[in-house]
């Protein structure tokens, strides 16, 4: 007894598989070519590399043609009017009295940074720089006359 097998074709498909098994299996046959594709996720982090990268350059390009400040030997000839704080006298009374018509806080706040207070405490006789625009009041006088 002989067993004969019959295979019969199933057309194109048995075909493709063939050649595709070839191809895969063929020593001359070349790797298929891929193509990067990055995710929404992957766009982001090169998108924000790039953005540090050119920001970074442009940061480097501008410190180096930002000219420099350049201070010479003349001195000022600005000076500052001052007030002397009499008995009871406050940074606040002292400022509603420069100027009635402003909020006494910001005046308040710039003659503290102008005199470089931490805190509001005067004394009888301290002298007080107070700004430029008060330059000409009667209760100012210049610093060279605190001598």
């Amino acid at each position: 007894m002989t067993a004969t097998a019959t295979v019969t074709a199933m057309g194109p498909r048995i075909d493709a598989d063939r050649a595709s098994v070839r191809a895969v299996f063929s020593p001359t046959a070349t790797a298929p070519k891929t193509r990067l594709k990055l995710t929404r996720r992957g766009r982001v982090v090169f998108g924000g590399l790039a953005t540090i990268l050119i920001a970074g350059a442009l940061g480097v390009a501008a410190s180096f043609a930002a000219p420099g400040a350049v201070a010479n030997g003349a001195a000022s000839s600005q000076e500052f009017p001052y007030v002397v704080a009499q008995s009871g006298d406050s940074l606040w009374s002292i400022a509603s009295a420069l100027e009635p018509t402003a909020d006494p806080r910001d005046v308040v706040a710039e003659i503290q940074r102008l005199n470089q207070m931490q805190a509001a405490d005067l004394q009888a006789g301290d002298a007080i720089a107070v700004p430029l625009r008060f330059a000409g009041d009667e209760a100012t006088f210049p610093a060279s006359d605190l001598s």
